[in-house]
C-alpha cells in the first residue's frame, strides 16, 4: 500500500513542532559556538548531564537517579567528561564515594554556551521586536505550563527525547483563563 503524504511548509507546521525545530536550531548554534570556542569535543547531550551539576556537587547514584538511567550510564557519562576536562571527581571521606563538580573548564563552557544563548536571544529581540519577543516568550511559557513541562525545567530534570523523564504521575495542571498563543 502507498500512502501519498502531502508536503508541509513551514508555516504548516504545529506550534509544538515550531519550538521543537525553533529550539533545536538554537541548540545547534550554541554548540558550534562552543565549538569554536576551544571546546571542541562538545556535544549536546553533555548538557543533560552537566545541569545536574550547575546547583551542586552529586555523586554518582545521585546523578543517575535525577537522570532516571543506571548508575553505569551515569557513570559512563561522568567518566566521558572527566576525560574531557569538563567535570573532575572529589573524593570523600568514604573513599568508595565520589562527588563529582564542575571543573574550571566546564564552568568556562557552561559560561561560553549562556553568553550565546543571551546574543542569539538578543538577535531575536532585534529581529521581531521587543513586544514580539515578550509576547512569544509568555505563549511558550503558557503552553508549557498547560502540558506540565515547567516542572522538569524548575528541577533541572530536562532530558532528550530518547529519555523523556515522565510526569512521576502528576497531571499537567489545568488553567481555566486563556493563554496567549497557545
Amino acid at each position: 500500500m502507498v500512502v501519498k503524504s502531502r508536503i508541509l511548509t513551514p508555516a504548516q507546521l504545529d506550534l509544538a513542532y515550531l519550538a521543537l525545530f525553533f529550539g533545536q536550531r538554537v541548540n545547534e548554534l550554541v554548540l558550534e559556538h562552543l565549538l569554536r570556542s576551544g571546546f571542541d569535543r562538545a556535544r549536546e547531550s553533555h548538557g543533560y548531564l552537566i545541569q545536574h551539576l550547575i546547583d551542586a556537587e552529586r555523586t554518582i547514584t545521585e546523578l543517575a537517579k535525577r537522570m532516571e538511567v543506571s548508575q553505569q550510564a551515569a557513570s559512563k557519562s561522568v567518566a566521558e567528561l572527566v576525560r574531557l576536562g569538563t567535570l573532575e571527581i572529589v573524593p570523600m571521606k568514604d573513599r568508595r564515594a565520589k562527588r563529582i563538580r564542575l571543573s574550571k573548564r566546564g564552568w568556562e563552557a557552561v559560561q561560553s554556551a549562556r553568553q550565546e544563548r543571551t546574543r542569539l536571544d538578543r538577535r531575536l529581540m532585534e529581529a521581531i521586536g521587543e513586544k514580539a519577543h515578550k509576547k512569544a516568550r509568555a505563549s511558550l511559557l503558557s503552553c508549557l505550563e498547560e502540558l506540565g513541562g515547567l516542572e522538569r525545567i524548575l528541577d533541572r530534570r530536562v532530558q532528550d527525547a530518547n529519555g523523556a523523564i515522565p510526569d512521576g504521575g502528576r497531571k499537567p495542571r489545568s488553567r481555566r483563563k486563556e493563554h496567549a498563543g497557545c
